[in-house]
This record gives structure tokens, C-alpha cells and sequence, in this order.
């Protein structure tokens, strides 16, 4: 895996480009106005992401389609902390689909506990939880 950097204004853009071509652009929070995601943005962003692709994957395995799938992320860090890490990390997956609750459960627990890589990348450093709702139940 590569990443390209390349700085685009006088202050703080940069764009970022993958071996495939795939363009992200990155920016300072404090910026009067951003146009780009900050590096912190980006990680919570990637465990949402890693997470409901694995999520998807292990569903339609075992022949379930998602008619929805949204994850809320929270990330909390120490005010004032140098370097300001994340201390914890809340996931709120909001699922929807004709799918048994136990099923969507355990993908969720699959991929949070074993097969995300950003999940197990960032649990080295903060605590991470989660909760699962399907269809507007609440059942993790």
C-alpha cells in the first residue's frame, strides 16, 4: 500500500492520491475553511468504513442483502493532551433489512472483534465500543 502527498494552497491542503488513483483531500480543523477531512476525521472515518464493508461481507456470506446500513462514530480525545489522542471510540451501527437480529449481532461482533483492521489498529490506544440497531430496534 502507497500513499502520495502533495501540498495544493500556501496553508494547509493537501491532496493525497492511493496507487489506484483514488483522491482524498486533507486539511487543517482549524482552518477558517477547511476542504479537506483532518487527519483525526480520517480515522474515525476509516474504522466506520473497514468495519460495515466487513459488516456487508460476512451478511451476504450467508445470503442476507442489507436494505441500509449507517454507522454514527464518536470519537473522544483529552482536551489539551499533546499528542491529542483518540481515549475512546463509540460506533452506532444502524442497520436495515429482512435479516435475523442474532445474524446481523454477529457480523457486527465478527468484525468489530476479529476481522476489522483499523478496529484492531486503534483498540491498541483507545477504548472502543459499539452498538447495533436493526430496524429501528435497539439490539446490541
Amino acid at each position: 500500500m502507497k500513499i502520495s502527498l502533495n501540498r495544493i494552497n500556501e496553508n494547509y491542503l493537501f491532496e493525497t492520491v492511493n496507487e489506484r488513483g483514488n483522491i482524498v483531500l486533507l486539511d487543517n480543523k482549524s482552518d477558517a475553511e477547511p476542504k479537506g477531512a483532518s487527519p483525526m476525521d480520517l480515522l474515525l472515518r476509516g474504522i466506520a468504513g473497514c468495519s460495515s464493508i466487513d459488516i456487508v461481507m460476512i451478511l451476504r456470506k450467508q445470503n442476507h442483502e442489507l436494505e441500509d446500513l449507517q454507522v454514527e462514530v464518536d470519537g473522544y480525545r483529552e482536551d489539551g493532551a499533546i499528542p491529542n489522542v483518540f481515549k475512546k471510540i463509540h460506533l452506532d451501527f444502524i442497520l436495515k433489512g429482512d435479516i435475523p437480529a442474532a445474524k446481523v449481532a454477529r457480523a457486527v461482533k465478527l468484525s468489530m472483534d476479529k476481522y476489522c483492521s483499523v478496529s484492531k489498529m486503534l483498540e491498541k490506544a483507545a477504548e472502543i465500543s459499539y452498538s447495533v440497531s436493526l430496524n429501528s430496534e435497539k439490539i446490541l
